[in-house]
């Protein structure tokens, strides 16, 4: 059995900090790293593509001050981690923060 690893880009709209609500929003996007999330017994490609639509709204988020959206998805072991999971093993001897996961 496999898992589904999806992952995300985030983005925060800095024009949007001296934006007093009045007419347009600046847009002025950066880049702002992303969130991992892992959904448990994917057999196969069509599953996966199943379980990123079907979650895709629980995901993904966007307004005029931040975004978040799926840039990619991956069939992995059951064992794979994620290589902020990777770093956090090997420098502090255990995983704190582990990556989300999702039921669909």
């Amino acid at each position: 059995m496999a898992k589904l690893h999806i992952y995300t880009q985030d983005q925060e709209n800095y024009g949007a900090h001296d934006w007093d609500g009045q007419g347009e929003c600046p847009q002025y996007w950066k880049f702002k790293g992303g969130q991992d999330f892992f959904v448990k017994g994917i057999k196969n490609d069509e599953e996966a593509t199943m379980a990123v639509m079907a979650l895709r709204d629980q995901i993904e988020e966007s307004n005029d001050y931040y975004r978040s959206q799926i840039v990619g998805w991956a069939i992995v072991a059951n064992n794979y981690m994620t290589d902020f999971e990777r770093s956090q093993l090997e420098y502090e001897g255990k995983i704190t923060y582990k990556a989300k996961e999702l039921a669909w």
